[in-house]
């Protein structure tokens, strides 16, 4: 599995964002660096022609996600900070760091991206969604019939749980007295 230049410059923007969300002492630095990472994985999403996953993290992670971030500041007080990043606890980076090697030793076993013979590609269920979703649905992209048509309740259930999560969020921070 090889990288494009593209793929690469994402890769590595994703990932010094997320280590200066984990790392940067100024909370306000951190919210906009949490923005940036969820913007970043948005792009990797379009790059790997899944736009339906890359609107919804562009929606939820860098739109609603640093609102609410955004507004808990706004009613809180900030510490005056003396240093710029967090101190770094070594065995946590030991640990994170054997977990982020486990995971990614699993990675040359993923078939390459648009591979024909891909198990996924080559089930039963996703080859009776391809061939017959347009017509049973009348939505030409099929991954659109899949989630509106065939998995609508779900799909429902989950935007239910989103937008039930935003209100409590909201009502907690109306309701919260910051000194």
């Amino acid at each position: 599995m090889s990288l494009t230049l593209l793929e690469g410059s994402l890769l590595l923007f994703v990932l010094a964002c997320a280590l200066g969300t984990a790392l940067l002492k100024d909370t306000m630095a951190a919210v906009i660096a949490f923005a940036a990472y969820s913007l970043g994985i948005s792009v990797i999403w379009l790059v790997l022609q899944a736009p339906d996953v890359g609107l919804t993290e562009a929606a939820v992670g860098a739109g609603i996600m640093t609102v609410l971030f955004l507004l808990a500041l706004a009613n809180t007080v900030t510490p005056d900070a003396d240093r710029l990043f967090e101190s770094v606890r070594w065995r946590t980076v030991f640990f994170v760091g054997g977990f982020v090697l486990v995971m990614a030793a699993t990675v040359p076993s993923l078939p390459a991206i648009g591979d024909p013979t891909a198990p996924v590609v080559g089930g039963e269920v996703t080859q009776y969604y391809l061939e017959n979703a347009k017509e049973e649905t009348q939505v030409k992209n099929a991954v659109t019939a899949v989630l509106a048509a065939y998995r609508g309740f779900d799909t429902l259930g989950e935007a239910v749980v989103v937008f039930s999560a935003g209100v409590v969020a909201l009502s907690v921070l109306r309701r919260e007295v910051f000194a």
